[in-house]
């Protein structure tokens, strides 16, 4: 059996600029609302990423038609015909869940099963159901299959989420959008994404106010309509691009990188020791010899510190000069990478959802395994830095959420391949 590593020489400081790719956690719910509305939507900057080759083959599979000219995706969805999604096509990505909303919103019924992806904890349905229930969706479990439909058709609510997961505000926004009457969102989401699923939508001609605050509400459109919408720029991958340059030292501009989402960790990155100027859609950022430690970091939901970053903002904490403490408040299982970090080096101990970091001047490269996609990301940031050379394998994980990671990272001088080899 053959398989992909990123092979990875450490030691060389990144410097250059680079363009950003769109946002994966943007383009997926929205390439699922596009099946909702019955037109042709252009989405331009949508990433190409295999989440979103994934969304792609369940949008084909239901009867829409998708197809990709360079980082424009053009789905058609006028004419779909099935309301289930087999497993194969669930068990790809995490975010495949989101379906749900978009197909009950289309046909008044859906059947699926659970979501696959990344292995980094429980993510309960529960608040998808319940938010979906409220808006008169009838769920029953066969077989280990959701089996939902909406027998008096869908009609607003009131919705209050007893937290704000963003999983549940979309797959609520995307079934209330057709349902008759308005519906409030209590508890909603707040991150940026939430506003580009709005943003979309209002351009189809659904009216959507409230997004980006706690409380959302969705006015059904009379009849949708055709739109081009741009898909905005991915905070989590402007963010690790940022702690690859902090880790070897370097300086580096990324481009279209929308500093006003950034907020939550540029601090970060400031307290660590480096300089971070923002001009326009542009953040730049210089980092020092050596970085600093920065206390104590506790992961929260929008606007607060992203979970999806807490991994390479490990790897910074690893190599910095002092303490660092991490909270994991969203999954129970968000600190699998750290194995992988004390085979090359790092310092680092766990207790429950807290682990400790103490700085090292230098991480050894090592054989290491990507078990999800940030950890997986974080793990080639440390290879960056690493003294000698770094292999990451299952590099799949990474694939779902990095956009031609390694030929970016090769754009500021970074000295990384991707390679196959035979396993035994």
């Amino acid at each position: 059996m053959r398989m992909e590593l990123l092979v990875i020489e450490g030691g060389k400081r990144l410097e250059g600029e680079l363009e950003l790719q769109g946002s994966k956690n943007s383009a997926l719910p929205i390439l699922a609302a596009a099946a909702v509305t019955g037109e042709t939507s252009i989405l331009k900057h949508c990433p190409y990423l295999r989440d979103t080759d994934a969304a792609m083959r369940i949008l084909r599979h239901i009867g829409c038609t998708a197809e990709r000219a360079g980082d424009t995706v053009i789905v058609r969805s006028d004419a779909p015909k099935r309301w289930e999604i087999p497993d194969a096509l669930m068990r790809e990505m995490r975010s495949s869940i989101i379906f749900l909303g978009a197909l009950l919103s289309r046909f008044g019924r859906a059947e699926l099963s659970a979501p696959g992806g990344c292995d980094i904890g429980l993510r309960p349905i529960d608040l998808h159901l319940s938010a979906l229930s409220a808006l008169g969706v009838r769920i029953e479990e066969q077989c280990g299959r959701l089996c939902c439909s909406a027998p008096k058709g869908l009609h607003g609510a009131a919705i209050t989420l007893p937290f704000p997961s963003v999983g549940a505000t979309e797959n609520s926004i995307l079934c209330a959008v057709t349902a008759k009457g308005e519906t409030v969102i209590r508890n909603a989401a707040r991150e940026p994404e939430i506003c580009d699923l709005a943003a979309f939508f209002n351009g189809c001609g659904a009216r959507i106010s409230g997004a980006g605050t706690d409380t959302i509400t969705v006015e059904p459109a009379a009849r949708f309509r055709a739109t081009e919408f741009t898909i905005m720029p991915d905070r989590i991958m402007a963010a690790t691009f940022l702690a690859a340059a902090a880790v070897t030292g370097g300086s580096v501009c990324v481009h279209r990188a929308a500093p006003q989402y950034l907020v939550p960790v540029l601090p970060y990155f400031e307290q660590a020791g480096c300089v971070v100027q923002t001009q326009g859609d542009d953040v730049l950022l210089h980092a020092p010899r050596r970085l600093q430690s920065t206390g104590l970091v506790r992961t929260m939901p929008y606007p607060g510190f992203p979970t999806d970053f807490q991994a390479s903002a490990m790897v910074m904490a690893a190599l910095s000069q002092g303490t660092s403490v991490f909270v994991e408040t969203i999954f129970e299982n968000r600190f699998r990478h750290v194995p992988q970090l004390r085979r090359m080096g790092a310092h680092i101990t766990v207790h429950n959802n807290v682990a400790v970091v103490e700085g090292v001047p230098q991480l050894c490269g090592a054989a290491v395994q990507a078990t999800d996609l940030r950890g997986g990301a974080a793990l080639v940031t440390a290879g960056l830095a690493a003294q000698g050379e770094t292999h990451v394998s299952c590099v799949g994980h990474i694939d779902r959420g990095c956009e031609r990671f390694e030929q970016n990272l090769a754009l500021l001088g970074a000295r990384i391949k991707r390679i196959e080899t035979d396993t035994e």
